[in-house]
């Protein structure tokens, strides 16, 4: 029998494997089946072909990572496990190649990659050439913020999950990175985005998609720790000592949970993000900051009464033009708010903007998994080439941060009951100008231990503090006072039926 060359055989396949079966001489049956089976050696050949084309054409993106806790066997493990995907995304070969860690006998929880060298030696990544991005997930700020600047000035592109270190050193990084950039062809690339409320690409956002609009308002849960708290105290009606254990035993506190519990990290994160919507690098200590220490049951049962709840929130907006005030403190949040639903550990930020309205972004806002997202987030975009923005935006020079706004308050007072205590109450609010909308009170049970609560007007934060103050000078007050903001102004209309 005569046998065709296979560029022959190809073409005639293409003719017979179309044609329908039928009797056919011996000649043709064999000829068809000659013809597939050649069709399909010759797709394999292809698709094999093909595929040795691109391992052995993609480029090396080679990553070396500081830190190999939590987070940063999270991003080996997404790298690892989708590197054919990353692959087809940037037409680089992903590859950890250095993992700079505290203690070499320590165990971990994920498998090095084969060819990664696990070193103590922080310059055995700085002083390696061949790495293209660096990866800060080692925590702290000093340290961090050496081998941070390092990397800058070494012209590597550098991904970090650190909020610390962004909110203590924010204005160094940025000069460093505009000095760096002045003096070359192409930018060595800063990106945060997991610093920030973790999962949620809140950074992102605010890089580049309101460049064209005004912000007024960003409003936030973004502490996960606190919102597992809170969420536990209210549906549940847990005191805070034991939602504070449940959330220790789960993992959302640290050993000592002063940062969370006390407001501070949604202070550092809150600040990040007045840089990005507003322009302006405020000093942390300037911002108004109380958490969620002071909150009792009975705090969570007035909420109810009103129609809504309590949830630690970071604020900044704008009060007037030109003028940018922030807090973080519990506040009363109506049913009817974007921000009433988000429980447990979840994480939320709206925007509030004149183009685009309200723009909510909820999601998981710490953890292994959806901080180390947001990092490959970054990584994938710089193997890309991806340009960001400012990683900071412009800072603004028409806009000045003020430390008092105004809001509705809500004020706890515990007292023993007595004559002449409501008219003690408002002689001092009209000293300090503090309007009362309303009063709420339970039936007394107990007269030495009794409590109300004010809602006020429309008033000042300091007049607020003062009026406090005052009150809790006199004999028949109990203990400390508890106050926090209304978060909306239309909290009276803005609730669920």
């Amino acid at each position: 029998m005569k046998f065709f060359s296979a560029t022959t055989y190809k073409k005639i396949a293409l003719l017979l494997l179309a044609v329908p079966s039928s009797p056919v001489t011996g000649f043709v049956t064999t000829l068809r089946r000659q013809a597939s089976q050649f069709s399909a050696i010759s797709s394999s050949s292809s698709a094999a072909t093909s595929a040795s084309s691109s391992a052995l054409s993609a480029e090396a993106c080679n990553i070396g990572i500081f830190g190999g806790g939590t987070v940063g066997g999270g991003i080996v493990e997404i790298i690892e496990s989708k590197r054919e995907k990353f692959e087809q995304m940037t037409g680089k070969s992903l590859h950890v190649k250095k993992i700079c860690v505290r203690d070499l006998n320590k165990p971990r929880d994920f498998n090095v990659p084969e060819g990664c060298t696990v070193t103590t030696d922080y310059d055995d990544i700085l002083n390696d050439d061949s790495l293209d991005i660096i990866v800060e997930v080692m925590g702290g700020t000093t340290k961090a913020k050496d081998v941070v600047s390092a990397a800058l000035q070494k012209g590597r592109n550098v991904v970090t999950a650190n909020k610390a270190l962004i909110a203590a050193f924010m204005p160094e990084i940025e000069k460093l990175l505009t000095d760096i950039n002045a003096s070359r062809d192409e930018n060595v690339e800063f990106r945060y985005e997991a610093a920030v409320c973790g999962g949620i690409p809140i950074i992102r956002s605010l890089q580049s998609d309101f460049v064209g609009d005004e912000i007024s308002m960003i409003s936030g849960i973004i502490n996960g720790c606190t919102n597992f708290m809170l969420t536990a105290m209210d549906a549940e009606g847990k005191s805070y000592d034991e939602a504070l254990d449940e959330a220790s035993k789960l993992g959302y506190a640290e050993e000592d949970p002063t940062l969370d519990v006390g407001g501070f990290d949604a202070r550092s994160k809150l600040k990040i993000l007045m840089r990005l919507a507003y322009g302006i690098d405020v000093d942390e200590e300037e911002i108004s900051c109380r958490g969620i220490t002071e909150l009792s049951k009975l705090d969570f049962q007035y909420a109810k009464m009103m129609g809504g709840s309590i949830k630690l929130i970071g604020v900044a907006k704008a009060v007037s033009p030109g003028k940018v005030a922030a807090f973080v403190s519990p506040a009363y949040v109506t049913s009817g708010d974007s921000l009433y639903a988000v429980s447990g550990a979840t994480n939320a930020v709206e925007v509030i903007s004149k183009n685009l309205q309200a723009t909510t972004l909820i999601g998981q806002g710490a953890g292994r998994y959806p901080t180390a997202n947001s990092c490959i987030n970054d990584i994938v975009a710089l193997a890309k080439g991806d340009k960001t923005p400012l990683p900071f935006n412009p800072p603004a020079k028409d806009v000045q941060f003020v430390n008092n706004y105004e809001s509705n308050f809500f004020i706890r007072l515990k007292y023993r009951d007595g004559l002449g205590i409501t008219r003690q109450c408002g002689e001092v609010c009209e000293k300090y100008g503090v309007s009362i909308h309303s009063i709420l009170q339970n039936p007394i049970t107990k007269r030495d231990d009794a409590a109300f609560v004010l809602i006020t007007d429309k008033v000042p934060l300091s007049s607020v503090k003062k009026f406090c103050a005052e009150i809790e000078g006199f004999d028949w007050c109990r203990g400390p006072t508890f106050f926090m903001p209304v978060l909306r102004e239309d909290w009276e209309t803005a609730m669920v039926p």
